[in-house]
Parts: C-alpha cells; sequence; structure tokens
C-alpha cells in the first residue's frame, strides 16, 4: 500500500473480520529490508494499542485472527507465523486445515532441520514455502499446492513481497480489493467495505497472486480453459460468513434468505410468529417468514459483547456463552407458537438452553427449523466441527434430537434443498459435514491435536 502505513489498515480489516475468529490476533509489517510482528491473545481491540503500531511500519502488512482447528489456543499458535529459510524472513497467515500437516512436518524437520515453536498447521506451510524450491514466489507457492493436501486461503509476507493464495479447490473464501494506488486480499468483502476498498474479483482456485515494486501479477496453477473443479465451504454460505459478504458473486444475507424459504417449503407449521436465533439466523428467519406468510418478529436479545459459541474452543465455554448471550422478550413471545430458526445444530448443547429459556418466557409451542442439514461428519477443512462422538446428529434420529431439546417438533432443510438455494450451479461446494463426501481423501482420525 504505497504512502500507507499498512499496518493499521490490516488492523481495520482484521476487526472487520473478528467474526471469523476470537482466540488470538496479530499482524506483521514489512518495510522493504525486515518484518515485524505482533501477536497476543484476545480480540483485536484488546490486543492493538496505539504503541503496538509504531514497530509496524512499512507499506506491506498481513493480519489474522484465529479459531483454531489445528493446535490448541495458546501464545505460540497465535498468527501470522514468522520463520525464516532458504529464502529469507517470512510471515504467513492461512485459514483452513493441512491433513497431511504431520507427515509434512517430520519431512520438514528431517531435511531442513526446522525447528517448530507451535502446533499449528500453519507453521507447517510457512517454513514449506520458506524453503521451496523455485526461481519465483509462484513456482515455489506451486511447489507447495502440489505438496499440501486439505483447504487453505494464505497470504505470506516477505521483506519485500506480498503472497496471496487459495488452494485449488477454492474450500476457504478468499478476494482481492483496490484501495487507492494499492491492493487488499482478505477473506470476506466485507473487510474490503470498512476500509473503503473497492473490491475486484474473488481468487480462483489454485491461483497464486503476488505483489512488489513491480505492481500486482496472478498465475493459476491449471489453464483458465482446463475444468475446474470447485468445492466452497458451503457452511461459509449457512454461518461462517458475514451476511454482508459477497461469496462467489452472491450476497450472503440473500443466499440465507433463500434458505429459511426453502426450509419453510420443507418444513410448514401452523404458528403465530417466526423468530430467529441472533445473529446468523436472522436471515433465514425472515425469508422463513416470507415464504411461509407468518409474521416475523425478534424474540431473543443478543448481548453483543458476547463472542460466537461455535467457536469457542472448550464446550465448557461455550455452555457459559449460550447463558450470557440471550435474552427473551417477553412481551412479544408469551401465548404465542413460535417458529424458530437457527442455522445449526452442532453438538446439541446451545438448542435446548434456547428452548428451555423460551418456554420460560410463556412460548405456547417451539417448532425449531435449522438452515443446515444433520451434521453427521467431522470436518477436516478448516471448521472445528468436533468428533464424530460429539456430533448430536452422528448419534441420534432427528426424532431423538427433538426430544432432546425440548422442541414440540423439528425440522431440517434438506441437502438437496440446501444446494438448490446455494447455487450449486456456479459450481460444487464441500458437503462433506452432511454427506460425508469429502473433497480430498482425509483421515478419518484424524484431530485437532495431532501436532500437540
Amino acid at each position: 500500500m504505497p504512502g500507507e502505513e499498512a499496518s493499521r489498515l490490516a488492523f481495520f480489516g482484521l476487526f472487520a473480520l473478528q467474526h471469523r475468529g476470537q482466540e488470538s490476533a496479530g499482524i506483521a509489517s514489512a518495510n522493504g529490508t525486515t518484518i515485524n510482528l505482533h501477536t497476543d491473545m484476545g480480540l483485536v481491540t484488546q490486543i492493538f494499542r496505539e504503541p503496538d503500531f509504531y514497530p509496524l511500519s512499512g507499506d506491506l502488512a498481513i493480519g489474522h485472527t484465529r479459531y483454531s482447528t489445528t493446535g490448541s489456543s495458546q501464545l505460540c499458535n497465535a498468527q501470522p507465523i514468522l520463520v525464516s529459510g532458504h529464502h529469507g524472513q517470512l510471515a504467513l497467515a492461512h485459514n483452513g486445515n493441512i491433513i497431511n500437516s504431520y507427515q509434512l512436518k517430520a519431512q520438514l524437520e528431517t531435511q531442513w532441520s526446522c525447528e517448530f515453536s507451535s502446533t499449528t498447521d500453519s507453521e507447517v506451510v510457512a517454513y514449506l514455502l520458506a524453503n521451496a524450491p523455485g526461481q519465483t514466489w509462484e513456482e515455489r507457492v506451486f511447489h507447495c499446492m502440489r505438496t499440501l493436501e486439505g483447504a487453505f486461503s494464505l497470504v505470506a509476507l516477505t521483506p519485500d513481497t506480498l503472497i496471496a493464495a487459495r488452494d485449488s479447490l477454492g474450500i476457504r473464501p478468499l478476494c482481492l480489493g483496490q484501495l487507492n494506488n494499492g491492493w487488499v486480499i482478505a477473506s470476506e468483502t466485507c473487510a474490503l467495505d470498512h476500509l473503503g476498498a473497492t473490491f475486484v474479483r474473488d481468487l480462483d482456485p489454485g491461483e497464486v497472486v503476488v505483489i512488489d515494486n513491480n505492481g500486482i501479477r496472478s498465475a493459476k496453477k491449471q489453464p483458465d480453459d482446463s475444468p475446474q473443479k470447485r468445492a466452497l465451504c458451503v457452511f461459509e454460505l449457512i454461518y461462517f460468513a458475514r451476511p454482508d459478504s459477497i461469496l462467489d458473486g452472491q450476497l450472503v444475507y440473500s443466499v440465507r434468505q433463500a434458505m429459511g424459504a426453502q426450509l419453510a417449503r420443507e418444513h410448514s407449521v401452523d404458528a403465530d410468529l417466526v423468530i430467529g436465533i441472533p445473529d446468523s439466523s436472522t436471515a433465514a428467519a425472515v425469508g422463513y417468514a416470507q415464504e411461509s406468510g407468518i409474521p416475523y418478529s425478534d424474540g431473543l436479545i443478543k448481548n453483543r459483547y458476547v463472542g460466537r459459541t461455535f467457536i469457542e474452543p472448550e464446550q465448557r465455554l461455550r455452555d457459559l456463552g449460550v447463558r450470557q448471550k440471550f435474552n427473551p422478550l417477553t412481551e412479544v413471545i408469551k401465548g404465542k407458537r413460535l417458529v424458530v430458526v437457527d442455522d445449526s445444530i452442532v453438538r446439541g448443547t446451545t438448542t435446548p438452553h434456547v428452548v428451555n429459556l423460551l418456554r420460560k418466557a410463556g412460548a405456547l409451542e417451539i417448532h425449531m427449523r435449522v438452515c443446515a442439514p444433520p451434521i453427521q461428519h467431522p470436518c477436516y477443512m478448516g471448521v472445528d466441527m468436533a468428533t464424530r462422538q460429539e456430533l448430536i446428529a452422528a448419534n441420534n434420529s432427528v426424532e431423538e434430537i427433538r426430544s432432546m431439546t425440548g422442541a414440540d417438533s423439528l425440522g431440517y432443510l434438506s441437502v438437496e434443498g440446501l444446494l438448490k438455494v446455494a447455487g450449486n450451479e456456479r459450481g460444487g461446494f464441500c458437503d462433506a459435514c452432511f454427506t460425508g463426501n469429502y473433497p480430498v481423501p482425509v483421515q478419518l482420525e484424524l484431530t485437532k491435536m495431532t501436532l500437540e
């Protein structure tokens, strides 16, 4: 970003992407000769104070907000990760999961004597890239792409170059924007909006973008005319992405509305009011109400200062978070038959709390409607879905889940209905958490703590 303190822009970009991870955060900046780094545990606004930006000079910067999918939640695993290799200093921030990271780590320790200071697959990627063969960064990234198995959208920083890459299936999102005379790479377009940057396009699956003093250039793993298999994580559309972001040309809010409408077509019920579990289910609840003709209303008020309980690293914190998170509007829901729209049921621990809360507030009936199909398989591609033993739908029927949650009825969106409204004709999605059909072969015994 010529003439700009890029680290300050990175801060505001991370602030817009805080929903993607709340465990730790960091920024690395480059000034042409060296890379400086600041990381810590906590939220973006807790980690960075004015003095922290003084060392982060330079017109190149990358940042990261962490949601742990490999490695525990501790400071050594905060990103960006800074390493040194045959090509000098390199900082890297990574979204996704590398499923062959255990084998690659052993190779790097043996072949290059790499000394690892974290327990994340991201450090494996950083060392691999910092030591990769090739005359250009494009060649080195393509070498890594041939070696890495799994999902990755990543940004990397050398003292004078910014590199961005997306895996060959495009499992995790990554987009390009322009700001004045500079360029911005982000997981979601909402970050570009907050910076006043113009959205240019999504990075294609298998694409590498390199930005340096000579400008911006792009290279692809496959020729433009070759068939491209795609597998964007459909859970981005259901839950992860912010509703004001655009993924693959679609506004996330509109897709969630369409999910709610499809849910109403598949699971209609007589009721007085439709409410959503805020915030990730609000758009779907509006869509359900419009399609069904049942009035929509707010029924639960969310404490805005409680994080996303789905991405808390420990179950105990999730349970506590649910109790602190919602308060019912008793005057609105008392004596009413409710349709309660939620984005997903993963472990099944949140839903009974919500149902009980609404019962105590006087709801006559509670009909749960869920925008995600039953989640029956773990995710190995960058979402901490828990083990199969912990997934409520992997071990119980819909009727058993209904009984466990205390709802009067329970309806899930079908996989077919989800893919229909998600725009499957635009390209494929990864729906493995529902179907078990993983886009790449996985070792089913993989766990989050593989590298611990």
